[in-house]
């Protein structure tokens, strides 16, 4: 599995995995009870990961949306 972006807000991400998922590739959320419990101070983000064989296609898919910049470094 490959980090594909971090982030805390709530409703980028559900739209990244939506957007990922309906083309069939499946995300893996790292981090989501971690950053729950850490409350209020978003030290913890929230890790976005998709399998080896999506990564480039993943990428593309959120670079193609308009939200490249959200990617985390290669």
């Amino acid at each position: 599995m490959r980090e594909l972006l971090r982030s805390n807000e709530v409703v980028f991400l559900s739209w990244i995995q939506a957007l990922l998922t309906s083309e069939g590739i499946e995300p893996v959320m790292f981090d989501t009870h971690t950053s729950v419990l850490e409350g209020s101070t978003w030290a913890i983000p929230r890790r976005v990961m998709v399998h080896d064989e999506d990564y480039r296609r993943a990428r593309q898919l959120v670079t193609d949306s308009g939200d490249g910049d959200s990617l985390s470094p290669e």
